[in-house]
């Protein structure tokens, strides 16, 4: 019984250190998600028109944003934490130009009202997924065989150009994100454990900043998926 407070107490630090973390990745998050919405917006006509007019340009974009996403998981634990950041960043203003060829084509009502129910849908997960009590990593094996079949079908179904397949991906899309939201927020928050403070603060810096990452690729493709059911095109 002598134990029991000073475990509840150790219990209790790895709780608060946990949700400390996950607060540098939420900050690295919203910060990558602002400056794509800046991006995207504010550079909107700009960038939609520069696209339009060199359609190889946005596969050029695509690819490299593709490489910042490999490069960055390959390299984060021999990159430093600025290196990190700065490709983080980099990857969100990419995305932010390659968006506004997609935001072109839906009315800025939906494009609000469907932001607003992902971040409600992608808050709601990773909320639980950070204080459930259930293993996730289950389902983890389960939510990536589901994402490679939306890749395959999503590309497939650009030669296809069939509206149910078009709508079954979508749906599915959906649901796939969802998922992954709750099980990426508990598999960083378990993370923090292992790569937390004693193996030094750049460390848990990129962690944060590769966690961030994670969940940022979630919401947006959540987003993207939504957009794709409830969207009202121009």
């Amino acid at each position: 019984m002598e134990n029991y407070p000073n475990k509840l107490m150790s219990e209790t630090a790895i709780v608060e250190a946990q949700k400390q973390y996950l607060s540098k990745v939420y900050a690295w998050m919203v910060g990558g998600l602002l400056l794509t919405g800046v991006i995207s917006f504010l550079g909107h006509d700009f960038f939609a028109s520069i696209l339009q007019q060199n359609p190889s340009i946005i596969w050029i974009a695509l690819l490299i944003e593709l490489g910042l996403v490999i490069a960055l998981s390959a390299a984060i634990h021999k990159i430093s934490p600025f290196a990190a950041g700065a490709m983080f960043l980099g990857y969100s203003f990419l995305n932010g130009i390659t968006l506004s060829l997609v935001f072109m084509r839906y009315t800025e009502g939906s494009l609000y009202s469907t932001f607003f129910i992902a971040a409600g849908m992608f808050g709601a997960m990773s909320v639980y997924g950070f204080v459930t009590k259930r293993d996730l990593s289950g389902m983890g094996s389960f939510l990536f065989m589901g994402l490679i079949g939306l890749i395959i079908a999503s590309i497939v179904n650009i030669w296809m150009q069939s509206p149910m397949v078009h709508w079954i991906a979508s749906i599915a899309g959906v649901i796939i994100f969802t998922g992954l939201t709750a099980y990426d927020t508990q598999q960083i928050k378990e993370g923090y454990v292992l790569e937390g403070e004693p193996n030094g603060a750049a460390l848990v810096q990129k962690g944060a900043i590769i966690g961030a990452l994670k969940l940022y690729l979630d919401f947006i493709n959540l987003f993207l998926m939504l957009l794709r059911v409830l969207g009202n095109r121009r």
